[in-house]
């Protein structure tokens, strides 16, 4: 689009975006219903001023990484290691089971293609933490103990989605899978994840070290922003998302990251206070990052809504309405029932299973791969797409109203 074309839909996303979710937080709605109601609105869905181009895509992918990196600062390791392998069980049945369901149904209900049953299994898998971190943060609930465990298993959701997306994507386009290589870029995924706090860790230091002597302001704000844009492409270049980057850096720029295996070395003590997180240092970055953050995050929110063009859905067919509810319940079902794997109180595990359902931009990613590469018809996309609207719209609903009535019984 022209420039003078990209600012005029830039500042109506912006003045939406804040508009929809104020109404929404004044009539008790969570904020992100808002954002993602005016993505609908502004969308090919109802008015089509905007459609999901790169330019906004992209924008809204930095909003996303922004709020990522948010996340990573709030989010305690070690708290967070505390829990166990309950993240790692959440993420695998909550990956498995909808999988093998969503396969089951399509193969042997509706007597669909191998390919086309797999891509469609593939895309009930997908969690998106970004709507699932914000409607936790809009509820007051981020630092929950049942969060914690969300968190770490949406973070392990996105690496196996990406896995299996890589692994139907070659079975697609070559016809054959090679393990070794879908192996391999597990293994990178794997290393980026251990190796990219440290590293961020020690840059970390050094720009504090050097903010605080800086003649001119802004460098810590620059410095942080490079540091994340750095390690989001270091993410992609080793095959993991993009948003992984922002997390990572977001971990160690956070107060509870710490280097307490250097204690073993001769000088550990010293090394040891050297690393240690500064809360100064987090508390400067994260007011310098908030206004970013607000204003940047509602963007991703929006396009979610305005890539969901209901329009493609045939809303008089039986088959896409008989195939959408039936996977619809499949998809709630296979993320719930997540939450009863792990060693919890019955109040935890209902909340950690409602926050995995939301689908949002991971499952759209599924369905339009899918259907660019003529594995999914228009009907079989369209009923995706119903299922995907209902999974990201509906879990705020839920979440909030379960909060409301039992949020007093479950520790913070």
């Amino acid at each position: 689009m022209a420039l003078h074309e990209f600012f005029l839909y830039f500042a109506i996303i912006l003045i939406a975006a804040r508009l929809f979710s104020e109404i929404a937080s004044r009539h008790g709605i969570p904020p992100v219903i808002g954002e993602l109601a005016a993505g609908l609105l502004l969308g090919p869905s109802l008015l089509g001023w905007v459609s999901p181009d790169e330019t906004m895509k992209l924008l809204a992918e930095i909003g996303i990484i922004l709020l990522l990196f948010e996340v990573g600062m709030d989010t305690d390791v070690y708290r967070l290691a505390e829990s166990g392998i309950k993240p790692l069980m959440v993420a695998m049945v909550g990956f498995v089971l909808p999988f093998l369901l969503g396969y089951g149904l399509c193969a042997w209900v509706f007597g669909l293609p191998e390919l086309v049953s797999l891509f469609i299994g593939g895309t009930l898998t997908a969690t998106s933490i970004g709507i699932t971190v914000r409607v936790l943060d809009d509820l007051g609930r981020r630092k929950s103990d049942e969060a914690q465990i969300v968190i770490g298993a949406a973070v392990l959701d996105d690496i196996l989605g990406v896995l299996a997306l890589a692994f139907l994507y070659q079975f697609a386009v070559q016809h054959e899978v090679s393990l070794a290589a879908t192996g391999e870029v597990g293994l990178y995924i794997l290393l980026f994840m251990l190796l990219t706090p440290l590293a961020a860790k020690l840059v970390a230091q050094v720009i504090d070290h050097f903010d605080r002597r800086a003649a001119t302001p802004g460098l810590l704000l620059t410095m942080a922003l490079s540091l994340i844009l750095l390690f989001s492409w270091l993410a992609h270049a080793v095959g993991a998302p993009v948003i992984m980057g922002g997390f990572a850096a977001g971990i160690a720029f956070g107060q509870h990251f710490r280097f307490t295996l250097v204690r073993s070395l001769p000088g550990g003590s010293r090394l040891e206070a050297w690393f240690a997180p500064s809360p100064k240092l987090a508390h400067r970055l994260e007011e310098q990052m908030r206004p970013l953050i607000h204003t940047f995050a509602p963007l991703f929110f929006v396009m979610v809504g305005v890539s969901l063009d209901l329009n493609a859905v045939d809303w008089g067919s039986a088959f896409v309405w008989a195939l959408a509810l039936s996977l619809l319940l499949v998809a709630f079902v296979g993320k719930l029932v997540a939450g009863f794997f792990i060693k919890e109180n019955r109040l935890s595990q209902i909340a950690i299973g409602l926050a995995m359902i939301p689908r949002g931009e991971v499952g759209l990613i599924f369905a339009q791969l899918g259907y660019s590469q003529k594995i999914l018809s228009g009907e079989l996309y369209a009923a995706l797409l119903i299922v995907i609207a209902l999974t990201t719209l509906a879990p705020p609903f839920l979440l909030k109203a379960f909060y409301g009535r039992y949020g007093d019984r479950l520790s913070r």
